[in-house]
């Protein structure tokens, strides 16, 4: 029996998957493209998340190369015995001033940017630097290249950062952009799963979302962007 019997068996299957904790998720601050490690607790939801995700048997793995995503696809290379491949196109969002400030500190000193930004307007870019337009071509262009390197029915996993896979999965899907905050982020180490719609000239999308932010019930929430 397959996890989704009504799905073609020639589609092909991209998994994407949040980096796990680090001290500033812990303590509430905008990471964007800093290169921050992994905590204790980053560790071991990565380990964990890796026992399920291996058994989906990945071809091909992908990671941003910053080092909270780039350790956390190491934990699923050492269970699938798939190498990691690095692709700079799947960082966070460069958030410019915002990086290492906390939402609260954000939100005073950059009142009227950050309130368009959590609304969901695509064309503000956070600390003047990367809008969500920005950071959804890089990742579309990123993920894109990686699936044409996988055969039918195989399963594609990108490891990537919250805002970053929020704006790559609205700009997959074809989503108006002032449309993408309808997507829920994903917490630390949860992963979505998109399949490509294969077989249907009349289709007016060729990927369809099912699954996603899932993960073990135990791992904590951490907020959305890095």
């Amino acid at each position: 029996m397959t996890r989704y019997p009504h799905a073609d068996p020639a589609a092909r299957r991209v998994i994407f998957w949040r980096h796990g904790r680090t001290e500033w998720n812990r303590s509430g601050l905008f990471q964007g493209q800093e290169d921050i490690d992994l905590d204790e607790t980053g560790r071991e939801q990565a380990a964990r998340a890796a026992e399920v995700l291996a058994t989906r048997q990945p071809a091909m793995i992908v990671s941003s190369d910053l080092r909270r995503a780039a350790d956390t696809a190491a934990a699923l290379a050492d269970l699938s015995g798939v190498p990691v491949s690095y692709d700079e196109r799947l960082r966070e969002t460069d958030a410019g001033q915002w990086q290492g400030l906390s939402f609260a500190e954000i939100d005073e000193r950059f009142a009227e940017d950050n309130a368009a930004w959590r609304g969901g307007d695509p064309d503000v870019r956070a600390g003047g630097a990367e809008n969500r337009l920005d950071v959804g071509d890089r990742m579309l262009a990123a993920v894109t290249d990686a699936v044409a390197r996988i055969e039918p029915s195989e399963t594609l996993v990108v490891v990537s950062h919250g805002g970053a896979i929020r704006a790559a999965l609205a700009a997959l899907m074809g989503l108006p952009p002032r449309r993408w905050g309808s997507l829920a982020g994903l917490s630390n180490c949860h992963w979505s799963e998109v399949h490509e719609v294969v077989g249907r000239a009349d289709a007016l999308f060729s990927w369809q979302l099912t699954e996603h932010n899932v993960g073990l019930g135990s791992l904590p929430e951490e907020p959305l962007e890095g």
